[in-house]
């Protein structure tokens, strides 16, 4: 039985789906069968994993609206047992669409029911917005990974997305819980990142993870290129940073996994 988690923040560039494609990549580098559900019309996470959004026969859009199952609509990444739902542009209307539907707000929940077997992890990109489609993923998912960027602004709008998350658990998903909270585009030599740090780590407790992912720009280039960064540039900072989380990850979820003996061993020629 997968583990659902849905990466959230209603803040936008976050590291939301920078986070959904690494984390799930080393995940499935390390043994672990993963499925990234990508429920952003932007469809950044689709691209960055090397699918072409235009030429989709089938998206996420479809699986919510009935026109096809999920299993139709899934595509093999560049990444050996990682899958993703795909998604474009056309899942812009999909809140629109939802809106007739009976229990709008179950409808991705119902439809990764039958998907629940064949992963160990499913990773649900949500967007930078507490709309519909944020609120199927908390509805569907078992916890919340919050990517938080180190700096003053992250603060702002988080007692939204809390209270956001305590109405889900009360009125939808009772057993919704926060997975942990990683600090993301970090910069331990501000002396304001540190500050705003205690205070999410105040706010947070335990639930913040140890290993933070700093800002590298190579993580920026990565998708450009349609690779997570442990192809793309083994090495840099960025990828040690998110293999390091993602150890960090299972062991708190009290996974065995195989430990990766080479980054350099990841690289895809690009």
């Amino acid at each position: 039985m997968s583990k659902i988690i849905a990466v959230a923040n209603q803040k936008g560039g976050v590291g939301k789906t920078t986070t959904c494609i690494n984390l799930s990549s080393f995940l499935a580098a390390m043994g672990k069968k993963t499925l990234l559900v990508d429920i952003d019309p932007q469809g950044n996470c689709t691209s960055g994993l090397g699918v072409n959004k235009r030429n989709l026969k089938h998206s996420v859009y479809n699986v919510l609206v009935g026109d096809c199952s999920p299993r139709d609509a899934i595509v093999h990444s560049c990444v050996d047992g990682q899958d993703i739902l795909p998604s474009n542009i056309d899942l812009a209307g999909a809140e629109i669409e939802l809106i007739k539907v009976p229990s709008r707000e179950k409808v991705l929940r119902k439809s990764l029911l039958p998907l629940k077997n064949k992963y160990d992890y499913i990773f649900i990109d949500c967007p930078p917005s507490l709309a519909l489609l944020t609120v199927n993923a908390l509805t569907a998912a078992d916890s919340i990974l919050i990517p938080i960027q180190g700096e003053f602004f992250a603060l702002e709008g988080l007692s939204q997305l809390m209270n956001t998350i305590r109405l889900a658990k009360k009125h939808l998903n009772p057993t919704l819980e926060v997975e942990g909270v990683l600090l993301t585009m970090y910069d331990g030599r501000s002396n304001l990142v540190s500050s705003v740090t205690a205070e999410i780590i105040k706010y947070f407790g335990k639930s913040v993870y140890t290993h933070r992912i700093p800002r590298n720009i190579k993580l920026g280039e990565a998708p450009s290129y349609g690779m997570p960064i442990m192809q793309f540039e083994p090495r840099c900072t960025g990828s040690i940073a998110y293999k390091a989380f993602a150890e960090e990850f299972l062991e708190r979820n009290k996974d065995v996994y195989t430990k990766i003996s080479s980054l350099s061993s990841l690289r895809r020629k690009r």
